[in-house]
């Protein structure tokens, strides 16, 4: 199975999952990037779909023909499964469609915890002890679908968001490339995905 990878900015997260052996048929992104050198200069096919051309990030973007024009070049890839890392770009029901629940995700927080895109400020801000990371199967609604697989994160005396950012980025690099792998490997044995959903401290 090939998997597709979505990045909009550094790439640390879908270099993690080469690491790991994920099998990468095509990293993509929404704007020019380092995570598409990074693919480059490591032998991935990449594809650039910029939203430059559909409005870009100004009140006219054309979200529904992004996000149609996305599903048909990952498609045209023959990606059987797609992982967002550090995209940017929220898409329609029309890139869902494509892939129906084999879209994934993950999220700096404890899903159903802090929602949306300040997730880690969010926590400080209540003054939460535990925070996290979940893997989940990306939906239309943001940050809404099924989860996966979850890690807790302490916060600690003293974090600030950049440095419990980091913390809880050291924990995505491993939880999302071993939960795709098991992903790849249930959607290639038939095997449904519920029940992949645990919780353990680091």
């Amino acid at each position: 199975m090939r998997v597709a990878v979505l990045v909009s900015g550094a790439g640390t997260i879908m270099e993690a999952m080469v690491a790991a052996g994920v099998p990468i048929g095509l990293v993509g992104a929404d704007r020019p990037c380092r995570g598409l050198d990074v693919a480059a200069a490591l032998g991935l096919s990449t594809v650039l779909v910029d939203r430059a051309g559909f409005g870009g990030f100004t009140a006219s973007f054309d979200r529904v023909a992004y996000s149609s024009a996305l599903a048909d070049v990952l498609t045209e890839s023959t990606s059987d499964l797609v992982a967002m890392a550090g995209f940017g770009t929220i898409l329609t029901a029309e890139f869902h469609a494509a892939f129906p629940g084999r879209v994934l995700n993950t999220h700096p927080s404890l899903l159903p915890a802090f929602k949306g895109w300040h997730a880690v400020a969010d926590a400080l801000a209540a003054g939460v002890t535990e925070t996290g990371c979940t893997v989940h199967i990306a939906t239309e609604a943001l940050d809404e679908g099924p989860i996966l697989a979850q890690r807790a994160v302490t916060v600690m005396p003293g974090d600030d968001p950049a440095t419990l950012q980091e913390r809880i980025k050291d924990v995505e690099r491993v939880l999302y490339p071993a939960t795709i792998l098991t992903v790849l490997d249930r959607l290639e044995q038939n095997l449904p995905l519920e029940g992949l959903n645990e919780k353990r401290a680091i």
